[in-house]
């Protein structure tokens, strides 16, 4: 393979693995996987002015999940700009549904990131989250009786609560009482 053509497959998975860096945050969240989520960031990631590692990071995004119940991060559309090898800048749309209390909202998100990659990993080292819109929706599907698919398509399913990480997280205990 000439230099160019290693140049272009090497590029070509630095997109993927860093697609893969806004999707695997996606699932993180919605799992409550805070391990997960915040070995996505650089080790002296950027918290607040005084704060920064991942052991801050930890604390803030439970913090912003704690009063929330179920959330589904959809990810669309995601545009990457090198710098250099190491350093790229995204945008990365999202569609969230989010269980606040007894409302559910709608949101249109777009993620604005910053990457690096250090010893050939790529990572996070800041992601801005702004807004469209976000919108309350008329019926909170989590309160509705369970769907039992595919007897009936409508109702509550099983997830978030098969993740043992989203149960330790909402202190809800084992799947099968999660499950009902």
């Amino acid at each position: 393979m000439d230099d160019s053509a290693a140049r272009d497959a090497r590029k070509a998975l630095a997109y993927e693995e860093i697609r893969q860096l806004a999707a695997r945050y996606a699932l993180a969240v919605d799992s409550r996987d805070l391990d997960t989520l915040v070995g996505l960031f650089v080790d002296d990631v950027r918290v607040t002015r005084e704060e920064s590692g991942r052991e801050a990071l930890r604390a803030s995004f439970e913090a912003q999940l704690k009063p929330l119940g179920v959330t589904i991060l959809n990810i669309g559309t995601h545009v990457i700009d090198f710098a250099d090898d190491d350093h790229a800048t995204g945008h990365v749309y999202c569609k969230g549904e989010i269980q606040e209390g007894p409302r559910w909202i709608h949101q249109a998100i777009l993620y604005r990131d910053k990457y690096e990659r250090r010893d050939g990993r790529w990572y996070f080292v800041g992601r801005r989250h702004d807004l469209w819109y976000g919108a309350n929706v008329g019926q909170n599907p989590a309160g509705l009786p369970p769907a039992n698919w595919p007897e009936r398509s409508y109702g509550s399913g099983t997830v978030p609560t098969l993740w043992t990480t989203w149960r330790d997280f909402a202190g809800t205990g084992s799947a099968e009482s999660a499950a009902g």
